[in-house]
C-alpha cells in the first residue's frame, strides 16, 4: 500500500505551472471536483488554450497575476448552493509539502468563498489522508495581511 501524507482542513498549494504559490486551499472531502477561484475567463478557439487572471490576496482584488492553461474539459458541476454550472477543467502541476501530483481544476468564480481553490476527493485519492482537527499539517500557512 502507497504511503499517504496526511493533511489537515486547510492548506496552502503551489501550481508552479500557472505561477501560482502558497494558494490558501480549503481540503473538502465532502465535494468531488476541484476548483480555482479564477476572473476574466477568454478562450483562444485556435490554441485551445485559456486566459484568465487570479487574485493572490482575497482582500486586494486589484492584484492580478495573468495565467494561461490547455483546455482539457468543459463540464456542468454542481456547486456548493447545488445550481449547475458549465466550467472549464484544466490540469496542472501541483506541490504540497514534500508532494507533488497533477490536479485537475475546474476554474469559477469563488469570491465568496473564504478560499482562493478547493480541493476535492478526486484530487486526494490515493495520495492524502484528511485529519479536519488540523490545518497546515503538509504545508506552510499562508501570512495575510491584517485588515482594519
Amino acid at each position: 500500500m502507497k504511503e499517504k501524507i496526511l493533511v489537515g482542513a486547510r492548506e496552502t498549494i503551489d501550481l508552479p505551472e500557472l505561477e501560482l504559490f502558497e494558494v490558501a486551499t480549503r481540503i473538502d472531502t465532502g465535494a468531488q471536483t476541484s476548483s480555482l477561484h479564477v476572473d476574466h475567463i477568454s478562450e483562444n478557439k485556435v490554441t485551445g488554450m485559456l486566459d484568465f487572471e487570479f487574485h493572490p490576496d482575497s482582500h486586494d482584488v486589484s492584484k492580478t497575476i495573468k495565467c494561461s492553461a490547455k483546455i482539457v474539459d468543459r463540464k456542468r458541476i454542481k456547486s456548493s448552493n447545488g445550481e449547475k454550472e458549465r466550467r472549464y477543467i484544466i490540469n496542472t502541476l501541483a506541490v504540497m509539502g514534500e508532494l507533488k501530483w497533477t490536479v485537475r481544476l475546474s476554474l469559477t468564480n469563488r469570491s465568496s468563498m473564504s478560499h482562493l481553490m478547493l480541493l476535492g476527493r478526486e484530487a486526494m485519492k490515493g495520495e492524502m489522508l484528511v485529519d479536519p482537527e488540523f490545518s497546515y499539517l503538509a504545508s506552510v500557512e499562508k501570512i495575510t495581511p491584517s485588515v482594519g
